[in-house]
């Protein structure tokens, strides 16, 4: 008499096999000329598993696998479990054709094929053998001799009950292979059960336990980014990791075990229960970490339609607000009938969110406000949410069918989302309208029915364009009354007009003055969101042009056929804000041929979008620093380069109508168009010095490492000769081929200044022409763009040329150049040098220093 634990229960029953004495094979693999016969098993390499035959308590004859070290056996993995040998004749082999196969050899000099793996060998003409080998992951493979990385088969593509570490739970969207457990049908019978456990893969994806009628037994909620939402006890601590992957190849859920003597796996019982449980050795037992259903509201649909599920209520479940009790059957319906434009949104926090499968709308990149705007403007929208909590909430799914299977978590527990479910505007005691001004800026406005006040939206009450969409911008009027009356909507609209002034601020276009609405002179087209979602795919990782820290650029085609680039601002950026004023207020009035052309904006709700002129050939980083693409830029177009962001440059210091510092000059805002001409873009942290001004300072230094002077990075101070020693920092990185940081060097010294600086000195300073180059260039000309590029970064700003300057050196070939002083930001030691104007020791300067107090974007 032998005990086994199938999976978790222990049970007794005689068996055939003890007639017949197990002999462990000193191998983990079998061969066409080694098979496996039923009084034999493989052990993985380091016995962690076993594979052989075992009997069930019907004496019908099974192939599997278990744990080699747990006692009693636990059965992880079944080859026919469908279709038991009855004989104690079976044999496990490799066929002629490659294939594994289980045969009954009960039969006068025949067998019978019970289970196959069903694979052909390709490779039998060259003469290559397949062998099956047991690894120590507990997955049973097949593969050629030669070759142990690729598997022809594996067992863990076909999982039974239960989910091993390094097992996947999901889909394989290129074949359709889907992998998924399967109870058994009940402790002793490895049959295939009632229940299936496995990952959503329509909707948003989610664990689920199914019937075999389809029907949904349990679901754990959706995935949140970090964890699946509706388990908040499903965390795995220290000795769990946890994987969820989801591409166009594939989506599924994974994990592994952090400590090799620590068991685990997951299982799908007959009882309808997913389980986790763990072995150690100094337990010697299987522990039951969690379970799920975990509680009562664990069942599917325990309070039916819009009904919420409270394990600490009493009674359990209860109707959300603007719902009442189903007469005759479980669950809720509406209070009142929906009016579609008039509707609000009720906001339920911390819930599991509604079945998943059902969610008709799915964007993994969409904010919420416009997910809430979508779902608004939809009148068979039912509800909406955010799908992820990393990044303070993105992605969205709506739902446009009766929302099924909430809970609601306690505060202390982890895991739940905030839900916005449409209700009748009645039930929130107030009314919504959306009013246009000048048909350019869009204002949302919420008026209570009984008592209607002024108030600023810069608190962020919660909005009312869809439970929140308003996203509590100061650019949106909002009018907020404390009461719930049922006056009727008529005479309370006549109330508001009496009472309400509409003010909206449309950032950096409009500005508020006392008692009316008063547009700045600046004439820029505002776009529809709507328009710029279609010309981007909706803002499509295809379309995608690049990112900075501000959010990022996409390639869009208007309806006009027009191509442009779509910045679309983050919403959790700090700093967006004062990006668009300073885009708006600042290009929008600039036109050189080397500045990038803004072409409009578009601001709805937490929406910021910057429409500009397409650059077919993206930036100058992209060519300059990657090796397959530098070839292209010859000497010639290098020059013209240099020249074209002198020229750009220049006209914000001098020509324009304002004195502009751009704050931010480096490789990545040099965008280059279709004739490769350079155009200087991003001017978020540009700068306007007024005609007299020279020098400004601020408490809160941005920009980039590597391209700030000294002053800027240390002190705060910028001005004209901080944004020349940025271009300096770019005509020797145009001229090298290398990033002034982060590149390596052949002297001791830290960056691009200081070795070129060496180089100078040494009279070697030709070395530091790109080698993609080769000998197509004039000696003169590279020695003078490396002489400006020096002048520019010298450490005292007032060394620096002027931008004028700067274009005379270069198109003048005549005109004496002086020689450089000491660069600024040379990470390195100083040596004792003479100059013209002052004389330095070696010791450490002030500016050799890592500056941290830097915001990178």
């Amino acid at each position: 008499m032998e005990t086994l634990d199938l999976h978790g229960s222990t049970f007794i029953f005689f068996t055939l096999s003890l007639c017949i004495p197990s002999l462990s094979i000193a191998t983990d693999t079998i061969t066409p000329t080694q098979p496996l016969a039923v009084n034999q098993t493989l052990i993985s390499s380091r016995q962690v598993f076993e594979l052989g035959f075992f009997n069930s308590t019907n004496n019908n004859l099974y192939l599997g696998i278990w744990y080699r070290q747990v006692h009693p056996r636990t059965i992880v993995w079944v080859a026919n479990r469908d279709a038991p040998i009855n004989s104690p004749f079976g044999e496990l082999k490799i066929a002629e054709n490659g294939s594994l196969n289980l045969v009954d050899r009960s039969g006068s000099g025949s067998e019978t094929v019970i289970w196959s793996s069903g694979t052909e060998k390709s490779t039998a003409a060259a003469g290559v053998d397949t062998v099956a080998q047991l690894l120590d992951s507990g997955n049973f493979v097949l593969r050629r001799e030669n070759d142990e990385n690729n598997y022809i088969w594996q067992s863990f593509d076909y999982p039974m009950d239960t989910l091993l570490p390094g097992m996947k739970l999901g889909l394989r969207r290129t074949t359709g292979m889907e992998w998924r457990l399967k109870s058994w049908r009940s402790d002793t019978d490895p049959g295939s059960g009632e229940y299936t456990f496995g990952i959503n893969v329509t909707g948003f994806p989610e664990f689920l336990i199914r019937s075999n009628d389809d029907s949904i037994a349990y679901r754990s909620g959706p995935w949140n980014g970090i964890m699946f939402s509706g388990t908040p006890e499903k965390e795995g601590g220290t000795l769990i990791n946890f994987e969820f992957h989801n591409s166009s190849d594939e989506i599924y859920f994974s994990f592994e075990t952090v400590n090799a003597s620590v068991y685990s796996r997951y299982l799908v019982t007959y009882s309808r229960e997913l389980q986790r449980l763990t072995w150690t050795a100094a337990a010697g037992d299987w522990s039951l970490y969690w379970k799920g259903p975990w509680d009562r509201c664990d069942n599917y649909g325990e309070c039916g339609p819009y009904g919420v599920c409270d394990k600490s209520g009493s009674p359990i479940c209860r109707c959300m607000s603007g719902f009442g009790p189903r007469s005759g059957s479980k669950g809720c319906v509406r209070s009142s009938e929906l009016g579609c434009g008039s509707d609000g949104f009720l906001e339920l926090k911390n819930v599991k969110l509604p079945d998943g499968t059902t969610a008709g709308f799915i964007d993994e990149r969409m904010n919420l406000s416009r997910c809430g705007e979508v779902c608004k403007k939809n009148c068979s929208c039912t509800g909406y949410a955010n799908m992820y909590i990393v990044d303070g909430g993105s992605g969205c799914a709506i739902w446009f069918v009766d929302l099924m299977d909430i809970r609601q978590y306690a505060e202390s527990e982890s895991g739940g989302r905030d839900l916005y479910v449409r209700v009748a505007a009645s039930d929130l005691g107030m009314f919504s309208l959306y009013l246009d001004l000048n048909e350019r800026i869009r204002v949302h406005v919420r008026v209570d029915m009984e008592n209607v006040e002024m108030r600023d939206n810069s608190g962020g009450d919660g909005g009312v364009c869809g439970g929140g969409s308003c996203g509590g911008h100061k650019d949106v009027g909002q009018f907020v009354g404390s009461g719930r009356g049922k006056s009727s909507t008529t005479e309370n609209s006549k109330k508001g007009n009496h009472v309400v002034k509409i003010v909206a601020i449309a950032i950096g276009l409009q500005e508020r003055t006392e008692g009316e609405t008063k547009m700045d002179e600046l004439e820029l087209p505002l776009f529809n969101f709507t328009t710029l979602a279609i010309a981007t795919n909706n803002f499509s990782d295809a379309n995608e042009l690049g990112q900075g820290g501000f959010g990022y650029v996409y390639k869009g085609t208007l309806p006009e056929g027009e191509v442009v680039a779509v910045k679309r601002l983050s919403r959790v950026s700090d700093q967006g804000i004062e990006e668009l004023k300073n885009e708006v207020g600042l290009i929008a009035k600039l036109q050189h041929r080397n500045l990038v052309r803004l072409l409009g904006c578009c601001i709805e709700v937490e929406e910021k979008l910057l429409i500009y002129e397409y650059m077919e050939n993206k930036s100058l980083n992209m060519f300059l620093f990657e090796k397959e693409k530098s070839i292209q830029l010859d000497w010639q177009l290098r020059l013209d380069i240099i020249n074209g962001i002198a020229r750009g440059l220049l006209y914000l210091h001098q020509d324009s109508r304002f004195k502009i510092i751009h704050r931010d000059l480096k490789a990545s805002n040099i965008l280059l168009d279709k004739k490769m001409n350079p155009k200087i873009s991003d001017f978020g942290m540009a700068r306007i010095f007024g005609s007299d001004q020279t020098e400004a300072k601020t408490k809160k230094v941005v920009g980039t490492y590597g391209y700030m002077s000294p002053e800027y990075a240390m002190d705060g101070k910028f001005s004209t000769k901080s944004d020349v020693f940025s271009f300096g920092v770019l005509v020797l990185e145009i001229v090298s081929g290398k990033k002034n940081t982060g590149s390596s060097y052949t002297s001791s010294e830290l960056n691009l200044l200081g070795h070129t600086w060496m180089l100078w000195k040494e009279g070697k300073a030709l070395e530091l022409v790109d080698e993609s180059v080769h000998a197509n260039f004039l000696e003169d000309e590279a020695l003078r763009c490396v002489q400006i590029g020096l002048l520019c970064v010298q450490e005292q700003a007032k060394e620096r040329p002027s931008m004028s300057e700067v274009v005379l050196m270069l198109n003048s070939e005549t005109a004496k150049l002086p020689q450089p002083k000491y660069p600024g930001f040379f990470i390195g030691k100083r040596h004792s040098e003479t100059e013209s104007s002052s004389k330095h020791d070696d010791s450490v300067t002030t500016n050799e220093v890592t500056i941290t107090m830097v915001y990178a974007r």
